[in-house]
């Protein structure tokens, strides 16, 4: 089979929405090459990222490549792709250069491209991320390995936004609690939680795409007896309170959700949330006081932040 890449150069602001916009129009998987990754020192801390090649990557803005097939709709399904990235103007999102390239390339080529960009990461003290092709052997007796295929998965695990949720569940999670984890996406975060010893886990996602990818991750993980998955917007499905809400989501999708997620925490309940540009601080701070939450931590990762809210008893 031959297939497309659809090659996309924007920001970093914009990689998340226009990687949901890829995923929308098919892509089961977005390669994303983010020059900031050349110049991340993971080894001081957390590993290290393998093999990465400086003419990988764009001089300027982030690089997404994403696969489709190459059939009659094609041209449409790049139509629709561009006019959705323009869309993201009227959200105030910086899409940077914006400048959209179609290759062909065949099937054999496609998956070593994939599988030469992912080796296992250390992404906290505790969470190494690996993909399933990997023989990765845990190297501390307290490590935690979750294993994701990027062929079925929204993601490797290892963006700023998804390493900042994950640090911030391992800090601020205690063992026995309730999590609910809205826009799961591949479901990393909920395997996550389940990992660090979460009673249960409610994994929410609009798109049932990412629903048929979290189980399938939430599966591979061993951790499907811990986590539940289910299509929903936002946390319109939740009856039940919890005591984390975490949620790596757009900061427009977070101001939306934190009168909901307010009323759904039990007190002294925390909302951890990324995918927050540094921009856009001020107004999901704002939005989170006005719900009654108090700051609890604001964390940063390159241009990103992770705000824990903290919900008063």
């Amino acid at each position: 089979m031959k297939w497309s890449e659809i090659s996309i150069q924007t920001s970093q602001e914009a990689v998340d929405p226009v990687s949901n916009i890829l995923h929308e129009a098919g892509a089961s998987g977005v390669v994303i090459e983010d020059p900031e990754d050349l110049k991340r020192d993971w080894e001081t801390k957390f590993g290290e990222i393998y093999e990465l090649s400086p003419a990988d990557y764009p001089e300027e803005g982030v690089l997404l490549k994403a696969y489709l097939p190459v059939n009659s709709f094609l041209g449409d399904a790049v139509d629709e792709i561009k006019e959705a990235i323009n869309q993201l103007l009227a959200y105030n999102i910086d899409i940077g250069h914006n400048k959209v390239t179609v290759s062909e390339v065949n099937e054999e080529d496609w998956a070593t491209a994939w599988k030469k960009y992912y080796k296992p990461v250390k992404i906290s003290d505790h969470i190494t991320i690996t993909p399933t092709w990997e023989d990765y052997k845990a190297v501390q007796d307290d490590e935690m390995i979750i294993e994701l295929d990027p062929g079925m998965a929204f993601g490797t695990g290892t963006h700023p936004t998804t390493v900042l949720c994950i640090q911030a569940l391992e800090k601020h999670m205690k063992k026995g609690s309730t999590v609910v984890d809205v826009g799961t996406g591949s479901g990393v975060l909920s395997i996550a939680a389940a990992k660090l010893g979460a009673a249960s886990v409610e994994a929410l996602d609009l798109d049932e795409v990412a629903v048929e990818s979290a189980l399938l991750n939430i599966t591979l993980n061993n951790t499907q007896d811990i986590v539940s998955v289910q299509q929903s917007n936002l946390l319109d499905q939740v009856k039940d309170s919890s005591d984390i809400i975490v949620a790596n989501i757009l900061a427009e999708v977070v101001v939306k959700m934190t009168n909901d997620a307010f009323r759904l925490l039990e007190p002294n309940g925390k909302l951890i949330t990324s995918g927050i540009i540094q921009t856009k601080r001020a107004m999901v701070k704002e939005a989170m006081l006005s719900a009654g939450f108090q700051i609890d931590e604001i964390v940063e990762m390159e241009d990103w932040i992770a705000i824990v809210a903290k919900k008063p008893e």
